[in-house]
């Protein structure tokens, strides 16, 4: 079993996919697994701030999965850096919550983003984009998965 302190970060497609036809399955999968202890689900006040306008059942969840134990505050160091990644084109600053996101899970460390979100931010072309950032400005690289990625990580290999 792997270490369950492994912490993932967790943006609100995530959140809305566990009610979602199309992602349900693996998103509720995620869930069962870090029940059980494979996975630390954290996300931020940017996540908290999104939700509020979702439907009752996410919300719900949203509350029963996080409280101020895993949900991460902002910065000065975060906002800056969200800025420099609008700034190097990363993200338009239209999408500056998704930034945020990113931003949040690398000055606190967190190496796994988990997100439903193909175009801003589950994308080669942005991951990349994040990390030269990151890298620019002494940030550890991050990966941007779905949770697709995450729920079969550690499952044997089999021909």
């Amino acid at each position: 079993m792997p270490d369950p302190a492994r912490k993932l970060y967790i943006d609100t497609s995530v959140v809305g996919g566990y009610h979602d036809p199309l992602w349900m399955d693996d998103t509720r999968l995620l869930w069962q697994q870090a029940e059980a202890g494979y996975w630390s689900l954290i996300t931020s006040i940017v996540a908290e701030a999104e939700i509020q306008n979702a439907p009752p059942n996410v919300r719900q969840l949203f509350a029963y999965t996080f409280n101020a134990s895993n949900i991460l505050d902002t910065s000065r160091e975060v906002e800056e850096l969200a800025e420099a990644y609008m700034q190097a084109s990363v993200v338009p600053s239209k999408f500056a919550d998704d930034a945020l996101h990113v931003a949040m899970a690398t000055v606190h460390g967190i190496r796994l983003i988990v997100s439903w979100n193909f175009k801003h931010l589950v994308n080669v072309r942005r991951e990349d984009g994040f990390n030269a950032v990151n890298i620019l400005r002494g940030w550890p690289i991050v990966r941007i998965v779905s949770p697709k990625e995450i729920i079969y990580a550690d499952q044997e290999q089999s021909d």
